[in-house]
């Protein structure tokens, strides 16, 4: 209301022809009264708007506002997860995993289903987004399994149980093909013949893992199969090293620490022969003499033996196949097996350094160490799943690295997108010795070795969750304490 509306309310109510006969002051006197007080109550309240629009315009400082307690736009949310949040997340993965990964046999050219007596030639799995029998889906396996045993849903295990009973029921009569016809295009050529530690490893040691939890009972002649090749027919060094003779003779690559070690592991565990176990810690060992840089505690991708120079290209990918092997492997090593401390040992220098390279956002670079390097989420994942492994197994401090395991769980959710695929995964990458080719690797969401250690990584967190305590302390994540 306007001074002037106001007046003119107030003589409709008290008309100045009425001024005469009321006692005290007039009309006039009154009215000039309020428009002053009016006046002095629209002066304050100026000046309040005025006192304040100044003290936001200051932000604050060190006298009126607490500055250490500010809120900080962080570009990657900074609060411990909520467990349903992280099975959220997990679903929407499976969701998007078990649609595009059919689990049926077809004709080549018509499309039409095909039944296991009568497989030919022209058979193949139903086409999909991702590959069955590729090293990167024994991860996913893996994966499966552990989303499973984390929120207690069956979805998950089925997942594992029908995919690789889909395998194992196939395996037979693709077997036969092969050998009838080795030269033609055999959709299960890595697990009927494989001819390299990506064909067998992963997928076995996953295998394993289903069998022994009793998801499923038939996997044993593909297990041995797969074994076969794994112990006795890769490549070794005389030492006894695991080896590979590309992209030069008497290569190692860091991968295969991955590719051999939870296999060989999971075998020990199976079957209770001691080889097995003396092997897998072995090849931590032997591998590490040669490629673990114990001034920056990581590792380097190659290394091969007729050089004199090696160089040192710390791909994160690689680094998170090792790590995730010495984790596995010591799931299921004997505590008293003479072994496990330096595989321990050689885990805690391991997450150490791969500590230090984490970046502000939760992510860890391409190349470790090269912070104009792409940040990669397969890796971030794998050493999400990892750090948060090795705290709830009591293998390393869980004060020191939770938050980063947490951080970096944060950072991967961010790479889900709403169709459950995960972006920013490096493609798959041979090794190179210079620095473009690890640099100008293309991302890709039909990158499959993101998904399994997304999995991996979900389940593994709501362990830690369900086990820690979280809480923001003077404006910083820190873990307060067990679960009751």
């Amino acid at each position: 209301m306007t001074i002037v509306s106001f007046n003119n309310n107030l003589l409709a109510i008290f008309p100045k022809s009425h001024s005469k006969v009321i006692p005290g002051p007039t009309i006039d006197t009154l009215i000039e009264t309020l428009n002053k007080l009016f006046m002095i109550r629209i002066q304050s309240l100026f000046f309040f708007l005025f006192l304040s629009l100044q003290l936001l315009a200051q932000k604050g400082n060190d006298v009126t506002a607490p500055l250490h307690a500010m809120k900080v736009d962080y570009p990657t949310p900074y609060t411990p997860p909520k467990i349903e949040e992280v099975k959220a997340v997990l679903n929407k993965v499976f969701n998007y995993l078990d649609a595009v990964t059919p689990v049926l046999l077809v004709h080549r050219k018509s499309g039409d289903a095909v039944t296991l007596n009568s497989i030919d030639t022209n058979t193949i799995v139903k086409p999909g987004d991702f590959r069955l029998t590729s090293y990167e889906w024994g991860v996913t396996y893996s994966g499966m399994l552990e989303a499973g045993a984390a929120t207690g849903d069956k979805k998950f295990t089925d997942y594992t149980k029908s995919r690789t009973e889909f395998i194992a029921s196939s395996w037979p009569a693709f077997k036969t093909l092969y050998h009838l016809y080795p030269k033609s295009n055999n959709p299960f050529r890595q697990p009927v013949a494989p001819h390299a530690l990506d064909d067998a490893g992963a997928v076995c040691a996953a295998m394993i893992k289903a069998q022994r939890a009793g998801v499923t009972t038939n996997l044993r002649p593909l297990i041995d199969n797969y074994m076969d090749y794994v112990f006795t027919k890769e490549f070794r060094f005389p030492d006894g090293t695991i080896a590979r003779n590309r992209p030069h003779k008497n290569t190692l690559w860091l991968d295969d620490l991955y590719m051999a070690i939870p296999a060989i592991a999971q075998m020990g565990k199976l079957t209770g022969d001691k080889k097995y176990y003396d092997d897998a810690v072995k090849q931590v060992v032997q591998y590490s003499k040669r490629m673990f840089n114990k001034d920056l505690n990581i590792y380097m991708h190659g290394w091969v033996e007729e050089m004199g120079v090696h160089p040192e290209f710390h791909w994160a990918r690689a680094n998170g196949w090792a790590i995730m092997a010495m984790v596995e492997l010591l799931d299921v090593l004997p505590e008293t097996h003479p072994g496990r401390p330096k595989v321990l040992q050689q885990l805690q220098a391991h997450a150490k350094g791969l500590a230090s390279y984490q970046t502000p956002q939760g992510f860890w670079h391409q190349l470790l160490d090269k912070n104009d390097s792409y940040l990669e989420t397969s890796a971030t994942a794998i050493y999400a799943y990892c750090f948060a492994r090795a705290i709830n197994k009591g293998w390393i401090d869980a004060k020191a690295y939770a938050p980063a395991a947490l951080l970096a769980w944060n950072a991967v959710v961010t790479k889900v997108n709403d169709k459950g695929q995960v972006e920013g995964t490096c493609v798959g990458t041979g090794m190179a010795f210079d620095p473009a080719f690890y640099y100008y690797r293309p991302v890709n969401v039909f990158a499959a070795h993101g998904y399994g250690p997304v999995l991996l990584a979900g389940a593994e967190i709501i362990n830690l969750l369900n086990k820690f305590v979280f809480e923001i302390n003077d404006s910083a994540l820190q873990l307060k304490e067990k679960s009751k």
